[in-house]
């Protein structure tokens, strides 16, 4: 049954695609149509992840020789270089204010680990986690706190932090692989991936890691989940039919529909925060 969900025509989801033949960023309306690319360099463009005011938009790219994190309007125009690093930098998610980036990159000695810096730039970042590998990090809604994957157990939990890296705490504790956390934008749930029952798919669970509930259940392989703007849907990736695509689905798991339908892999996708006032009657 189609959605009748009203479409907000400033509502857009951004991923990534190799529609065109290499890794970019694209930006399509919220029921799948209206896709826009909106980066051609030849390098690797991946991981897009929208500001708080839905100006701008995060990336990492390899288009300056090192994965970095750049920064792009919400058109791809005035693209900004964020990260200086030698190595890895990736996975940048806003905070909440957009005046720091939170993202994951090699330590001094080559250990995977979160940091935050800068929205632009312009200070030295500041690493929040030294315990074990740790990334794929995600801000709370109110700023308060930041979700992450470690390995420091032996498995992939998911942890929650203190904004500065203190009170490092595991809300998964499960055997099972637990990643790519998500956080609801009220700030009650998070989302996460896991494969506890035997593939990956799509979970949910109170920020206090209790009362965790599967959305999916598919011999495909389902990720990277965000939460649409006003908390009733979440977006995620599967290749449940054959090639990865961006699906999109009520809270409970209900109400499941493919947005891409393409022959390439369109993952990483990432649903514009709530209005901002200027975009309100």
């Amino acid at each position: 049954m189609p959605s009748t969900r009203r479409i907000d025509p400033v509502e857009r989801i951004v991923f990534a695609s190799d529609r065109d033949g290499q890794p970019d960023i694209y930006s399509m309306a919220v029921d799948g149509t209206d896709v826009t690319r909106l980066t051609f360099d030849p390098a690797l463009d991946t991981n897009p992840d929208w500001s708080p005011d839905r100006s701008r938009i995060a990336f990492t790219s390899d288009r300056g020789g090192d994965l970095d994190i750049y920064t792009m309007a919400a058109d791809g125009s005035d693209v900004l270089l964020v990260t200086r690093d030698d190595g890895y930098d990736g996975a940048a998610d806003w905070s909440p204010d957009g005046a720091r980036i939170v993202y994951d990159a090699e330590d001094a000695a080559g250990h995977l680990q979160v940091f935050t810096i800068d929205s632009v730039g312009i200070d030295p970042p500041t690493q929040l986690t030294t315990d074990g590998l740790n990334g794929k990090p995600v801000w709370s809604p109110d700023g308060s706190r930041i979700a992450f994957i470690s390995l420091r157990d032996g498995d992939q939990e998911v942890y929650v932090m203190g904004a500065d890296g203190m009170n490092q705490v595991d809300l998964t504790n499960d055997p099972a692989g637990d990643v790519l956390p998500a956080w609801s934008p009220d700030g009650a749930l998070l989302a996460f991936v896991s494969d506890r029952g035997g593939d990956r798919d799509i979970h949910v669970m109170n920020v206090d890691g209790s009362a965790v509930r599967q959305l999916t259940d598919d011999p495909g392989e389902d990720g990277n989940p965000s939460w649409s703007a006003d908390g009733g849907e979440i977006v995620f990736t599967s290749d449940r039919d054959g090639d990865v695509e961006v699906y999109v689905m009520a809270v409970d798991g209900s109400d499941l529909r493919d947005l891409t339908r393409s022959a390439a892999w369109d993952y990483v996708p990432d649903w514009s925060p709530s209005p901002i006032a200027t975009h309100l009657p």
